[in-house]
């Protein structure tokens, strides 16, 4: 058996365990005995939230976890979403990340990939921000 988690949660607040959403009634803490797959509602990031790129990509893996009925599904938008995201970006540590996103989706490692893109979104903003690309041009003037 690996290492046991500890997770503290307040009054009212959900996990999201293998698929399962718990939520408590009153402060808590329970203890992982095992490995399991879980999200604190904290992380669930919502459909309109999904704003960036890697929001985006974070949204589809953790329907993986969320909802194991359309995990399938998920995982085969996460294939044809990957390819299009590597060729987009050219920040070399956004790059080798999703690399290995996508190695950890392959394992099934799914809450190590979803943190991963986490780690990802400040970066993602500098380089959003940091764009260097002219505006659009339209006839009548510019965007």
């Amino acid at each position: 058996m690996k290492n046991t988690l500890k997770i503290s949660l307040k009054a009212n607040e959900k996990i999201y365990l293998n698929g399962a959403v718990v939520r408590t009634d009153r402060k808590v803490s329970l203890e992982l005995l095992n490995d399991v797959q879980f999200l604190l509602e904290s992380h669930v990031l919502q459909p309109e939230q999904a704003s960036t790129p890697l929001r985006q990509l974070y949204f589809i893996v953790q329907v993986m976890l969320i909802d194991p009925g359309g995990a399938d599904e998920a995982r085969e938008m996460f294939r044809r979403s990957l390819p299009l995201l590597l060729a987009t970006f050219d920040n070399p540590e956004i790059l080798a990340s999703l690399k290995q996103v996508d190695r950890l989706v392959a394992e099934d490692h799914v809450y190590e990939a979803l943190k991963t893109i986490r780690s990802l979104y400040p970066i993602e903003q500098r380089v959003i921000a940091g764009s260097d690309q002219p505006p659009l041009a339209v006839a009548g003037g510019t965007f």
